[in-house]
């Protein structure tokens, strides 16, 4: 077990005992939200992604132990194991290292040298590779003239054959030329010959070249696609000669022999034919693997910031669904997310009933008492923004404000079970504009309804892994979730899926048992729930809280199996309930390390309670940004460059931010103008759902695209 330890620890740069007791937790069934939320004076305070990556690289060590074990003994099976040979393979720390050593003993498929070998020609390559200095090559190659090698040609073909797939098996000449093209090749990209690209979209890469090693992973994804659609062309640029020297020296021993010409002419045909054709499939293979990493990364990390965007909590929300042709479809929900009312108006073209539409829309507004607008932005988006603000500036009585919300997936989920279950009445168009108004007012609740890849914050994502993705996001979700947690009077059975140690079966037993008995008032009734056992307990009641309980503690993320710690905590502080008015004084001279010694606990756990007693009912989402509240609309004929405005983030790629400015298309930071110093990603400065300040540099009127910048001016 040390072996598969060691690499992680050293890769996270953490203690052996961190990864060891970690895996211990994981094998013991805990999750990893519960692990990073509760077990910290285990782990010493790794994170949920710290964790998985300690999951996830473990199962690979021990795949990897697996293969070193299968390749050594199907070597021995030859009787070819030598513990040189264990020693090489014991010294691997990767899979393809391993592949590379067992390469020369592996059942071969029909090949060129298979068949010469089948024809007899091995002993004339070994006479080769002796590199005779004397003699005559054509009285040696006919020794081995048959009815299937009928030539002295033949034979001495064959036997090139066989030595160049000798030279194509070699583990440690791989190694060298996969080390040298990772570090020094270049990818040469070029438009092909006869190939259309209608938008110009490759135009940066129709004559272009950069080392594999700096290549930036968008570039990577963005090349790859190129190559499929049959637009770029796309080969590698390195030091072939270096290496058929090399190896014909290595074979030759740097000595003049009579079969020189042939062994060059082996080794050239093997690294041509079998050598570099495959490691450049493996180079790029590996390049697009680390190129999809960081897309799915990205996509994972833009997800996370959507899903903790600040809830407009206890608003009356008017959400508009845009269309042209059929109308804005409109709903309003209250401070719940429950459904009010739902309706139809034509403000746009073709039907044109926009007087109608006012007077409707503005009654609904008032009879309401409605404070804020979602404005879906699909089709019609920035008509119906013209329109509600032409409502707020003629009535000024009203005092709502709108939204711009990303209708991302919002078809996926009005035309699904799960909105067909919610509401059977109303057509698909009628839940989406609901589906919008929730987005606003609680968007982890209506977002965790939707299949993440179906949300729209990622870069290439159909170009990625399916099951790799979906792995990755689903992970995003559930660690969200567990960091808000949930009201579980209030959740759907949707969300509390997702919440540590519950699954879809007691998800559901947990809301019919709230249904039939009526709403939880502790924490400790949810062990009454069928199918909750004591881990899944264990593991859910920190991320489960109860806003109206008689315990206030059941209020908190404080988990019970804490409560006496933080009572004595409280205690010492001279704290008597969590409204205390002089609490935030209390605690302001409290010393965890004091009080971990005094009460004989460690100093995560006290550290953790001390945070939790200072905001004990606040919301992990109050940290970010607020959404960006409107009340006119921005043209891009308005827009001039110098003049600053404020944004919302949308979008995180490798390259820059997409920021909302109230425009049909958003704006294009490009990570050269997210801050006067060098960054290496623009996760440095943004993420999704951060409203920035930005200057316009450049508007483009024919193409609508905005150039903007956050440096400051």
């Amino acid at each position: 077990m040390e072996k598969l330890i060691a690499p992680i620890a050293k890769t996270l740069s953490i203690s052996f005992a961190q990864v060891k007791n970690t895996l211990d937790l994981l094998a013991e069934g805990n999750t990893i939200p519960f692990i990073a939320r509760y077990r910290k004076e285990i782990t010493k305070d790794l994170d949920e992604e710290q964790i998985r990556y300690i999951d996830e690289q473990y199962q690979y060590q021990k795949n990897l132990a697996k293969r070193k074990e299968d390749v050594k003994r199907l070597i021995e099976t030859q009787g070819k194991l030598t513990p040189e040979l264990i020693a090489q393979i014991d010294a691997c720390e990767t899979l393809s290292l391993v592949e590379d050593i067992y390469r020369p003993y592996q059942q071969k498929r029909k090949t060129r040298a298979t068949d010469a070998i089948a024809n007899g020609l091995k002993p004339l390559a070994e006479w080769i590779l002796s590199c005779p200095k004397t003699g005559d090559i054509q009285a040696e190659a006919t020794k081995y003239l048959t009815e299937k090698v009928k030539t002295i040609e033949e034979a001495l073909q064959g036997a090139k054959d066989i030595i160049a797939e000798g030279v194509s098996d070699e583990a440690a000449l791989r190694k060298l030329i996969r080390d040298h093209m990772m570090s020094e090749a270049k990818i040469i990209v070029k438009l092909m010959k006869n190939a259309v690209d209608e938008m110009k979209t490759y135009r940066v890469y129709y004559a272009y070249s950069e080392r594999c090693s700096s290549l930036a992973p968008h570039r990577i994804m963005a090349i790859n696609r190129g190559e499929r659609e049959k637009i770029l062309d796309v080969s590698m640029e390195y030091n072939r000669e270096r290496f058929a020297t090399y190896q014909f020296n290595r074979l030759t021993k740097n000595q003049t022999s009579i079969v020189n010409t042939l062994i060059d002419e082996a080794v050239r045909d093997g690294l041509k034919r079998l050598v570099y054709p495959s490691i450049e499939r493996e180079i790029r293979a590996m390049l697009t693997e680390k190129a999809q990493e960081k897309s799915i990364d990205v996509f994972s990390s833009n997800l996370e910031r959507l899903l903790s965007q600040v809830p407009m909590k206890g608003s009356i929300i008017l959400g508009l669904d845009p269309a042209y042709r059929t109308g804005c479809k409109l709903a309003v929900i209250d401070g719940t997310g429950k459904l009010c009312h739902i309706d139809v108006i034509y403000p746009h073209q073709p039907v044109n009933k926009k007087e109608e539409a006012l007077k409707k829309t503005i009654e609904l507004i008032e009879k309401y008492k409605v404070n804020l607008i979602a404005i879906g932005n699909g089709t019609a988006s920035r008509e119906s923004e013209a329109f509600i603000a032409e409502i707020l500036r003629n009535n000024p009585k009203i005092e709502a404000r709108y939204v711009i919300v990303s209708e991302a997936g919002a078809s996926v989920y009005s035309a699904g079970d799960l909105a067909r279950e919610e509401f059977p009445d109303l057509h698909v168009e009628q839940r989406s504009a609901v589906s919008i108004a929730r987005r606003l007012l609680d968007p982890l609740s209506e977002l965790i309804k939707i299949d993440p890849k179906s949300i729209g914050v990622g870069q290439y994502q159909h170009d990625l892994a399916p099951a790799r993705l979906q792995e990755r996001l689903d992970f995003a979700v559930v660690k969200t979730v567990n960091r808000v947690g949930a009201d579980v009077n209030t959740a759907s059975e949707e969300l509390l899926r997702h919440i540590a140690g519950l699954n879809k079966t007691v998800a559901k037993s947990l809301v019919a048992y709230r249904n039939e008995n009526g709403l939880f008032n502790s924490r400790a009734q949810l062990n009454k729930v069928k199918g909750m056992g004591a881990k899944a307990y264990q593991q859910a009641a920190g991320f489960l809280r109860i806003p109206l309980a008689k315990d206030e503690l059941d209020r908190t993320a404080i988990h019970p199996e804490s409560y006496d710690l933080a009572h004595k905590i409280m205690k010492e502080c001279g704290i008597s309930s969590l409204l205390d008015e002089h609490r935030s004084l209390a605690l302001a001279s409290a010393n965890a390390s004091d009080l971990a010694m005094k009460l004989n606990s460690d100093i995560y756990t006290v550290k953790d309670i001390l945070g939790i007693l200072a905001v004990p009912f606040r919301d992990y989402r109050d940290r970010f940004d607020a959404p960006l509240l409107h009340s006119d609309i921005v043209k891009i004929e308005d827009l001039k460059v110098g003049i600053s405005l404020e944004g919302t983030v949308r979008n995180v790629t490798d390259f820059g931010a997409f920021v909302d400015i109230g425009l049909k298309n958003d704006g294009l930071v490009h990570i050269s103008k997210l801050s006067k110093d060098r960054i290496s990603s623009p996760y440095e400065k943004v993420a999704v759902g951060d409203i920035v300040t930005v200057t316009v540099l450049e508007v483009d009127l024919e193409r609508h695209k905005v150039s903007l910048s956050m440096i400051e001016q």
